[in-house]
């Protein structure tokens, strides 16, 4: 029972925190959310503070299996690229279903209160470094497919202000047209790193004249095109 009223509190707060913010969100409104007492709130926790905290660490906890995931398991295919844009199909469908008032919870909070609260501000560069890794971990299974050199720790944090800039935009706009305009450059992104590569793997030519090189290049990929689609 006790973890069930901790669960309703940290929920009801959660998503009081996402809706108006953490500032202009009361105790008495996530109790009233919660169906619970003050007593009962801090009785686990001793002040906002320490909920907004409980909060964030709550977000960090369900980051893996409800969005990265679930990014995976809802990818159309097998390719780790397509998880990316499974991952970013997501917060757009948060975007959809909220009207453009919601996006990334943890995003909102990182504006609001990161530099003001050590203990969230640490929790929140956790959350998006584990968000980063997975990217990143996706990028590298790429493997040859994308050009070699390629920083993907790098275009892992891209893709990452893709997401908070675009949803920032939407939320701004009430549309989803930034967001889409964003993810639509980034899909232009890739296409350009997959040719590239593709052109790296072709009998390269010398730098002066752009006559073919006497050594060919070994290795040249077959397949494993990248299959854009709309959403």
């Amino acid at each position: 029972m006790a973890t069930d009223t901790k669960d309703r509190i940290l929920e009801a707060a959660a998503r009081l925190f996402a809706e108006h913010g953490y500032h202009a969100t009361g105790v008495a409104g996530i109790l009233r959310a919660a169906g619970v007492k003050s007593g009962s709130l801090y009785h686990f926790f001793s002040s906002k503070e320490d909920l907004l905290v409980a909060v964030m660490q709550r977000h960090l906890d369900l980051l893996r299996p409800q969005i990265l995931d679930r990014a995976e398991a809802e990818s159309v295919t097998e390719d780790p690229l397509e998880h990316v844009f499974s991952l970013l199909g997501i917060y757009r469908r948060s975007l959809l279903v909220s009207g453009c008032r919601l996006g990334c919870p943890v995003g909102s909070l990182a504006l609001e209160v990161g530099n003001n609260t050590p203990r969230a501000r640490a929790l929140i560069e956790r959350y998006f470094s584990v968000w980063v890794a997975q990217v990143r971990d996706w990028l590298n299974a790429a493997g040859p497919r994308l050009p070699e050199g390629l920083d993907r720790g790098a275009v892992a944090r891209q893709i990452l202000a893709v997401v908070e800039g675009g949803i920032i935009q939407a939320r701004a706009a009430e549309s989803l047209e930034p967001y889409d305009a964003c993810v639509a450059q980034l899909r232009s992104s890739f296409e350009l790193l997959l040719a590239r590569r593709r052109y790296e793997q072709e009998e390269p030519r010398d730098t002066l004249m752009g006559e073919p090189s006497p050594t060919k290049r070994t290795g040249r990929e077959v397949g494993g095109q990248f299959e854009w689609r709309a959403w």
